[in-house]
């Protein structure tokens, strides 16, 4: 039973008259008519057709594209007890009506490899389960008609070249060959992948089915879930109108509904429903007239897609925030009962000038008719991508929410979930869609204003170092934000705001985004001076800060950490390792009491790093307390030669070498304020960090500002900090080790305990790892550059042939040139090997040099006192 809309051609003939194709009577768009399952009226679509099972090792809830992926991958991968929930039918929600584009192109790195493990699956699927999923692989451009979409392109192939995705920087003769149809007045170049294309998600979605019913998998429709209970032993009791199932783990898959299901146990889920619309056209003859299907393109100027469908266009515009429309009533009031095919009404007032651009791209879409107009939702997290993987603070409840690209996800997404399941770990690094990457801080008015944003940027420009402003500050702002808020350039990290680098009187002020070096250059040099010859200090608040302590607080780190723990009142480094070895996480320790410990983590980890310690303490029955203090404790980092002169001046501390050594903790007084100070320093110079209750922050800082008058101290930023620890060879979490990397090949053999009495979680992996020996390695190298540094993910190449990928980079400002740290294999990473970095599509000179360039504080004073005692 089909509604047709019909919308008055009197509303648009003001605005259309120029646009024929626009104006053909009457314009349409379908909508099933909704279904409002109340007891009256639908007694028969509640009924299930075969007995609902009692028990499940993974419970699916929701049985769109992802869902149904998830269900075939671990069907596939040989679990027995998989079970898919869907609440009426399957593709009900957003798969149904979605466009069904696919592509290899990410500007990420990581998702990258979603696509492809989607493409690779969809194009032999058909094969394997006997079911069409009308999959056309024309291949896809992405136009850039400005020079600055050109250095986009260029800085994408830079990042590309290092993946299996095949994808090419084409020049106009090839973009108009490729699609002839195109106005190529504007056009300046082309990102071209082949492979590309789009699926029709129904039968993608009936084809995973059949394929998971065919390895097992059991799916039930009109099943919809009442209540979610946990039980005590981790596993989740879930109520559906034909019975209860308890589950080992359950997953939310469930769209738009993600949010309602998420509430049932207590979360509130930072997804939002927005209004996407696309057009398709009726037959176009030169489209009907062409022998090959036609490319998708993209024209990032225009913001919108367009694609061949049968004889006819396709194309889908993305409206800035201001024109762009949410769901948001959905956030308040929940998803209305029975809405799940349906569409929103369309409105053709806010794509318009797309539509003007489209047609002027397009010429032959000035004569097109319309046939049909889809405004339908799809779902939105702040920051646009989806939220894959368990979630901290509810054992063994996983999510898979949040994808405005669901059908190019699915796959992938099914494989990576399923992988990780079975595996006890995730197969690769995917931080960017962490689900704990989100706190409390993310409210509802954040969240709107955040995916207004993020669908207004689906085109914009993106740069290295990219900030976006919308619905900042947040609640997370630390004790000296206000005092620094107008003299520095802000970074948002996991809902802080964290100085970047600061200005001075004739700096240019502002967010000036770049390929290449821009206004923080000058700046951080300055910074990077300053930590150097005298003292600076740095707001570290937004590292993540636990309190791990108990009876078996030693035991319980012992068994996650690779590394000794210390001693009381010092503080060491040590990683958190996968079973297969791979470094999860990077955490400073420090003991403070016996049995009682402070770690301290990055703050795009926080979240994902407690839910690993606290899923451990659970599984071991380790007798512990943990908490979670990152909001209530405020860091300063205090550093430079001229620290310590600073900082005894407000406190009776000795702070001598003999007195306060280095990796050493402290309870002290500072200013009349009490605090834990621990000698360390991320820039590698003398410094401490300061542990302040964060009310008492700005009273501090205040006071260490002005003690240091004299020794010309000021502030310094985040650039300036990652500069200067990789002028000392400190690795990064997140680029130097991650979970695609292993601590041999990065480097962190010192801080890896073998030897030590403890069966540390990846223990036997790295035994084996070290008996078979390495095929890659870190290495630090030089590159020399013009007006551009590397920043990471870029490929490096030697004679032709890609050989490798940088991790992190920036200019150093000590040594004048260029700095990076990249992975080569082994045979090509030793000190003085010459290769080449890609940046812009243009490969400079680099070479492996011995690490570190510039020694750390602590062994340039070892060093000195050696040699006096030699003297």
């Amino acid at each position: 039973m089909y509604r047709i809309l019909k919308l008055s051609n009197a509303k648009f003939r003001r605005d259309l008259t120029c646009f024929p194709f626009l104006c053909q009577p009457p314009l349409r768009t379908i909508s099933r008519t909704p279904k409002h399952y109340s007891e009256e009226g639908n007694k028969d679509a509640k009924v299930l057709r075969k007995r609902l099972k009692e028990t499940a090792d993974t419970l699916i809830i929701g049985g769109g594209c992802v869902g149904v992926s998830l269900a075939y991958h671990l069907a596939k991968a040989g679990q027995k007890d998989v079970v898919l929930l869907e609440k009426t039918e399957l593709t009900a929600g957003s798969t149904w009506h979605a466009a069904g584009l696919t592509t290899y192109y990410h500007p990420g790195i990581n998702l990258k490899k979603v696509h492809y493990d989607s493409i690779k699956l969809y194009e032999q699927l058909e094969a394997e389960t006997g079911q069409a999923v009308g999959f056309h692989q024309p291949g896809s451009i992405r136009i850039a008609s400005s020079a600055l979409r050109v250095d986009e392109i260029k800085y994408q192939m830079s990042r590309t070249h290092w993946h299996p995705c095949p994808q090419y920087y084409i020049t106009p003769e090839k973009i108009q060959e490729l699609f002839p149809l195109l106005n190529m007045n504007k056009v300046l170049a082309g990102l071209y992948t082949t492979g590309d294309g789009h699926i029709d998600p129904y039968s993608l979605t009936m084809a995973l089915a059949a394929g998971a019913r065919m390895y097992g998998a059991q799916i039930y429709t009109q099943a919809p879930v009442e209540a979610i209970t946990p039980v005590a032993s981790g596993k989740w009791d879930v109520q559906t109108p034909h019975g209860t199932i308890r589950a080992n783990r359950i997953v939310n898959a469930s769209g738009f509904w993600a949010r309602e299901l998420g509430q049932m146990i207590g979360f509130e889920h930072p997804t939002i429903p927005v209004h996407h619309q696309y057009v398709v056209t009726a037959t176009v003859p030169e489209v009907k007239s062409l022998k090959t299907e036609l490319p998708v393109i993209r024209d990032l100027e225009g913001s919108y897609y367009l694609r061949q469908e049968r004889d006819g266009l396709l194309f889908g515009p993305y409206e800035q925030e201001d024109k762009m429309k949410l769901q948001d009533s959905w956030v308040h009031d929940g998803v209305p009962p029975g809405f799940g095919k349906e569409l929103f009404e369309s409105d053709l007032d806010r794509i318009m000038e797309h539509v003007e651009m489209a047609m002027e791209m397009v010429p032959v879409l000035k004569n097109a008719d319309i046939i049909n107009i889809v405004s339908g939702p799809i779902t939105y997290t702040p920051d646009l991508s989806p939220m894959v993987g368990p979630h901290q603070g509810a054992p063994n409840y996983w999510a898979a929410i949040g994808f405005g690209y669901g059908v190019i996800h699915a796959g992938g997404i099914g494989k990576f979930l399923s992988d990780w399941i079975i595996a006890g770990e995730p197969p690769y690094d995917l931080i960017e869609c962490d689900p704990n990457r989100y706190g409390k801080w993310t409210t509802v008015p954040y969240m709107c204003a955040k995916a207004r944003e993020s669908y207004g940027f689906n085109n914009v420009v993106g740069y290295p170092k990219e900030e976006r402003f919308a619905g900042r500050p947040t609640q997370r702002v630390s004790g000296v934000y206000e005092l620094l808020k107008e003299q520095a350039s802000m970074g948002f990290h996991a809902g802080w705001e964290q100085p970047h680098y600061f200005y001075k009187p004739g700096d240019q002020k502002g967010y000036h985004p770049s390929f290449r070096r821009t206004n923080w250059f000058g700046p951080v040099g300055r910074e990077c001076k300053l930590v150097l010859e005298k003292v600076g200090v740095v707001d570290l608040s937004p590292f993540g800060k636990f309190i791990v302590k108990g009876k078996d607080a030693v035991k319980l780190l012992d068994r996650l950490f690779a590394n000794t723990m210390p001693k009381v009142g010092l503080t060491n480094i040590s990683h958190m390792l996968t079973p297969r070895g791979r470094v999860f996480a990077e955490v400073t320790i420090t003991q403070l009491t016996p049995g009682e410990f402070l770690l301290l983590t990055g703050s795009g980890s926080e979240l994902h790093d407690l839910r690993w310690i606290e899923q451990e303490a659970m599984d071991g029955g380790y007798d512990v307390d943990i908490s979670n203090i990152t909001d209530s404790v405020g860091v300063l980092g205090v550093a430079g030669p001229l620290a310590r002169k600073v900082l005894q001046k407000l406190t009776k501390e000795d702070l001598s070498d003999e007195g306060f050594k280095f990796l050493n903790c402290k309870s002290i007084q500072l200013a009349d304020v009490p605090l834990r100070a621990i000698r360390i320093s991320y820039t590698g110079e003398l410094g401490w960090e300061l542990y302040i209750d964060m009310k008492n922050m700005a009273s501090v800082y205040k006071a260490i500002m002005d003690a240091g008058r004299e020794e010309g101290i000021d502030n310094f930023g985040t650039y300036a900090m990652n500069s200067l620890r990789l002028e000392k060879g400190f690795r990064g979490w997140g680029a130097e080790m991650n979970c695609d990397t292993n601590p041999f090949e990065a480097g962190l053999d010192y801080f890896i305990k073998l030897n030590k009495p403890a069966d540390f979680i990846g223990k036997k992996a790295l035994q084996e790892i070290k008996a078979q020996g390495l095929s890659r390695k870190l290495a630090y190298l030089t590159v020399d550059t013009d007006d551009i540094d590397p920043e990471g993910n870029e490929t490096i190449w030697l004679n032709g042939k890609v050989v490798g990928n940088t991790t992190s980079g920036c200019y150093s400002y000590t040594a004048q040139q260029s700095l990076c740290f990249g992975y080569l294999p082994v045979a090509l990473a030793n000190v003085g090997q010459k290769v080449e970095v890609e940046l812009l599509s243009r490969k400079y000179p680099a070479m492996v040099i011995q690490e570190p360039l510039v020694l750390t504080e602590p062994t340039r004073t070892r060093l000195q006192k050696k040699a006096k005692r030699r003297t």
